[in-house]
């Protein structure tokens, strides 16, 4: 199951429009999608004409209103979650692959034999001057 989550990562603000303060005209949005291991995301900037009624006192703006302006001023909803819904699925089930040239041959597996013969173990032979030059206890 895809997880969708819509965020106002930026807000560009008029300082004085008309008689208002710190008027909003364009918010920057991500829609960020995940699923497992896999994610997708989309991006874009809306604009919104001044205010002409309900103004919202910029410390006043939540980001569920700011984003309702996105969906009202032309952002598609649907259509971006379907768009990151895809890249997901795209990455679980990939449409387009590489595959091995037809005309190359391919090697042979490589099969590993073990030796034929029997290996020697080798043989550890203690250094006779080491402890012969040991004091006596």
């Amino acid at each position: 199951m895809t997880t969708i989550k819509w965020i106002i990562q930026s807000l560009l603000v008029r300082k004085v429009e008309g008689s208002l303060t710190d008027v909003v005209i364009t918010a920057d949005w991500r829609c960020n999608g995940t699923q497992d291991q896999y994610s997708g995301t989309c991006y874009g900037s809306c604009s919104f004409s001044p205010p002409s009624d309900n103004f919202t006192p910029y410390p006043d703006l939540t980001q569920s209103q700011v984003l309702g302006w996105c969906y009202a001023n032309g952002v598609d909803q649907a259509a971006i979650e379907a768009n990151v819904t895809q890249q997901i699925n795209d990455q679980i089930n990939p449409p387009v692959v590489t595959l091995p040239l037809p005309w190359v041959p391919v090697p042979p597996p490589v099969e590993i034999v073990p030796p034929l013969i029997e290996q020697a173990v080798p043989v550890l032979v203690a250094n006779d001057a080491s402890v012969s030059d040991a004091p006596a206890a």
